[in-house]
């Protein structure tokens, strides 16, 4: 009989075993724990140090050093084109226009005819005048004859009287006769001198009649309307057949062009710097790229107390006729100061309710909000004409955070190129 084969045993582990795989489990746990709790801890500390060590910093503010403006100033300022010379055509006759010779837009030389006036009623008075001329001279000579008779008369009254005078001593003469004689002379006299007073009279009639005939000459050569200078006719004003009143019809507008000139106002800062001869680039937004060169004609030589500006008027060459009277300019004058003044960056001004404000850091880096007046603003850069020195440091951009008294860190700022 076969005995069945005894089943073999399963593993069963001891204590001793156990506990070690116990043992194995704790340190592995320990490893893994010492291994990332540890490192993450002391990262956390490390943190938090130097965020409390950031909290206990200076703010860092960039800063640049106050400096003067370039020597060379170029002032931009807006102007109006105007021709060097403007004048109205009026009409000196009355009567109606025969002929118009030009319209607007017509280059004139001076004296050329621009119109052409009807008075047919000043041929007549003209007429008129001569005839009194004529009437004039006609009586001078008539006073000159009746000079020579009475000088012929007067002469003949002398010698009786001197002869009378002779006689009457001889007793050949009674005084009585010669009394009369004398006074025949005298009479004879006073008459010639009557005579030479007619004579001027009638000059001065013919000096009259022919300054009325002058006159009228010169109304009749006024139909004739001329233009005064060389320029271009601007305003047309009359047809033909119009009536026009002489002193009061305006005809025509006529702009000398081939120079033209526009007024700028400068501010009080820059009026010194101006000076006749002065160089001026004017440029205009229908030409864009193109600049014409000007001069500083002359300027007023005083200032406008409403707005605190010198009028400038500046000459313009336009032989080319490029440019049109009205046409709204941009002027550079270039300049050189004798005292520029200090430059800041635009972003450093401070506008508060106490007024403009800069941010200066004084030599311990505190903050001290300084009072300036501002001068050009150049968008990027502002001028400062009071409250702060050359060599200032100034902080390049406070924004709302700056206060009076606050410490902080300066980091130099190269203000040309912007980099620290």
């Amino acid at each position: 009989m076969q005995h069945p084969e005894p089943r073999q045993k399963l593993w069963q582990p001891s204590g001793v075993t156990l506990w070690a795989i116990f043992l194995g489990l704790a340190v592995l746990v320990g490893v893994a724990f010492f291994a990332g709790y540890l490192p993450l801890e002391e990262r956390r500390v490390v943190i938090a140090a130097e965020a409390k060590e950031e909290e206990q910093a200076l703010p860092r503010v960039e800063t640049v050093v106050v400096a003067r403006s370039d020597r060379k100033s170029g002032l931009v300022l807006p102007g109006n084109i105007q021709p060097i010379e403007e004048a109205p055509i009026l009409a000196r006759a009355d009567g109606y226009i025969v002929h118009r010779f030009v319209d607007i837009g017509d280059h004139v030389k001076a004296g050329q005819p621009v119109a052409e006036i009807e008075a047919p009623e000043l041929g007549d008075q003209l007429m008129q005048s001569k005839a009194m001329v004529e009437q004039a001279r006609a009586g001078i000579d008539q006073a000159q004859a009746n000079y020579q008779q009475g000088k012929s008369d007067m002469e003949l009254a002398r010698l009786t009287a001197e002869r009378s005078a002779r006689l009457v001593g001889k007793g050949a003469v009674s005084r009585q006769d010669d009394d009369q004689y004398q006074a025949q002379y005298q009479s004879k006299l006073a008459t010639l001198h009557a005579l030479e007073k007619a004579i001027a009279v009638q000059q001065a009639n013919l000096a009259a009649a022919q300054s009325g005939v002058a006159r009228l000459e010169k109304m009749i050569a006024y139909q004739t309307v001329r233009a005064p200078f060389d320029g271009v006719i601007t305003l047309r004003n009359v047809d033909s057949g119009a009536l026009v009143n002489a002193g009061s019809t305006l005809l025509f507008r006529i702009a000398q062009v081939s120079t033209l000139r526009t007024y700028l106002n400068v501010p009080q800062n820059y009026a010194s710097s101006v000076r006749p001869g002065q160089e001026a680039l004017l440029t205009v937004s229908n030409l864009p790229g193109r600049q014409f060169k000007g001069t500083v004609a002359r300027s007023s030589n005083s200032l406008d107390p409403s707005s605190r500006t010198l009028l400038v008027e500046v000459h313009l060459p336009n032989a080319n006729n490029e440019l049109l009277p009205g046409m709204y300019a941009q002027v550079e004058l270039s300049s050189v100061r004798a005292d520029p003044p200090l430059l800041v960056p635009g972003e450093a001004l401070i506008v508060r309710a106490d007024g403009a404000q800069i941010a200066v850091v004084r030599p311990d880096h505190t903050v001290h909000l300084q009072k300036i007046e501002p001068g050009r603003d150049y968008g990027d850069r502002l001028e400062v004409l009071r409250g702060l020195n050359d060599g200032d440091m100034i902080v390049a951009n406070p924004g709302d955070t700056a206060r009076e008294g606050m410490k902080v860190e300066p980091v130099p700022v190269d203000a040309a190129t912007g980099t620290k």
